[in-house]
Order: C-alpha cells, then structure tokens, then sequence
C-alpha cells in the first residue's frame, strides 16, 4: 500500500479538484465534522459538491482520477444526487457527492453534521444542520409498547426460521429486528439516566455509555455461524430484552405486557427443544 495521504494533503486535493471543475460550494460531514469522535485511518472524507451542472460533470468521469488511484468504487443516484464511493490504493477513502444547489435542502437533511470548506456565493447560509439526526430522546410509552410488541412478534419469525433450517431468514430477523429494538431499548434506558444521547449511526457510539459488561453481553449475541448458534443467541436475546425492558417499564413508570412476553418465551422453548 503506498503512503497514506494525511488530513491536510486529502482536503486540499478535494479543495483544488473543486476549484478546477468550477463547482458552486464544497462542504464536508461525517465523522470527521465531529469533535467527539477519535480519530482514525478508517474514517471517510465524506464531501459535497454543490453544482450547477450535473449533466456536464456526470457525462465523462475521468476527473475522478485527480482523486489518485481507486482499489474499488461505487456509483449510486440517491434522490437528486449522485454519489461516487471510493476507496483508494493508499487507504484513504472519499464519499462524494455531486449535489445541484437547488437541492441542497435533500442532502443537509441526510447528514447529522457538516462544516463548509468553500462557498463564495453563501448557498449554505439559509441551510442548518440536523445534528439530532442520531440523538435517542428518554423513551415514550406508546414506542415503548410498540418496540416490545415488535420484538415478541419478530421472535416468531426468527423461531420459524430456526425450525425450517433457514439460516438466513432466522440470522435477518433476529439481528436485523429482533436485536436492533434490544438496542433501542438500551439506548432509551442510558436516555432515561442522561435526557438526550448520541449513540451514533447503527448505534456505534451506545456502548460508550453503558458499563463493559453490558456490550460483552450484547456481542456475546452475535455468533449466527450454525442453526445452533442462531437458536443460542435467539433464546439469550430473548432473556436478555426480558429483563432490560423490565428494567426501563420501572424505571419510566410503563406498563410492560409480561404476559405477552411469557407466552412468546414458552413459544420459542417449546419449538426449539
């Protein structure tokens, strides 16, 4: 792997590869806006160009070039925007977009927070950032309702899923639902100690605020290798929400359906004997 450009080497490179396609504005978001995130080779240059001709830019890409050699790339349309993910040879990696000005209101409403590098004309200046983006308030009861009534309803899922030998189907439904409102729920009961929190995108940052056991017993979750794993984690997932969302109905004086929740416990033990 060549050298690693550092920080001031990339921005200027993004700064002057803007100045040369005459784009309207460039601002910068991501974790590297954030002050409250570490530092890291892993963090992406996440960039916006704003222009006023889209079409021109898009026609020949071969400007992409003066970004320096990619490993790997890939080119999305996302609303009115056009984004070109790269990943280059020395490690480092731009998340560009090519945003018309006449929406930057869609692209500062997808991003928690930026900071304008350049932007002559103020097309930034009627636009504010949406740093709650990311932010748990303390939990009302009728989502807290809502998440438990999810969580015992996908639990099924996941258990049909075991009994048919489906790997996939069970491993989708308990992380991708099942684990995600178990999340929620920790994420709410750090909100109910601390008012307002920022766990992050994927909740990255929710483990910051929790005591280590706590994310040992979350990750201890997450080996989905063989059906017989998949039923482990799935009856451990269950104990687990059992007890955090006792704990937080205490806590925020909810009501918490413990007779749902038993019925759906002796569902999944019953089947995955």
């Amino acid at each position: 792997m060549n050298h690693m450009r550092t920080e001031p080497e990339m921005l200027d490179l993004i700064l002057q590869t803007a100045k040369s396609l005459k784009v309207e504005a460039v601002a910068l978001s991501g974790s590297r806006t954030n002050d409250q995130v570490q530092k890291d080779e892993f963090q992406d240059y996440d960039v916006v160009y704003v222009v006023d001709d889209l079409d021109n830019l898009t026609r020949d890409l071969a400007w992409l070039d003066s970004f320096g050699t990619r490993m790997i790339e890939q080119h999305n349309v996302l609303g009115n925007r056009r984004l070109y993910l790269m990943l280059f040879q020395d490690g480092n990696r731009i998340d560009l977009t090519l945003c018309p000005k006449e929406h930057i209101q869609e692209w500062v409403d997808s991003e928690a927070t930026y900071t304008v590098l350049e932007d002559k004309k103020g097309l930034f200046e009627s636009y504010s950032p949406n740093p709650q983006r990311y932010w748990i308030s303390p939990a009302a009861e009728k989502d807290f309702e809502k998440s438990c009534n999810e969580f015992w309803w996908v639990s099924a899922y996941v258990v049909k899923g075991i009994c048919r030998n489906q790997v996939i189907y069970a491993t989708d439904h308990l992380y991708g639902i099942c684990q995600q409102e178990l999340l929620k729920v920790l994420a709410w009961q750090v909100a109910s100690d601390r008012g307002t929190i920022d766990v992050g995108k994927n909740y990255k940052y929710l483990f910051n605020y929790l005591p280590a056991e706590k994310e040992k017993e979350f990750s201890n979750l997450l080996d989905f290798s063989s059906l017989d794993k998949i039923t482990q984690s799935l009856l451990a997932t269950i104990r687990l929400f059992h007890r955090e969302a006792q704990d937080l109905a205490k806590k925020m004086d909810f009501d918490y359906d413990r007779e749902v929740a038993e019925k759906m416990i002796d569902y999944a033990k019953e089947k995955l004997k």
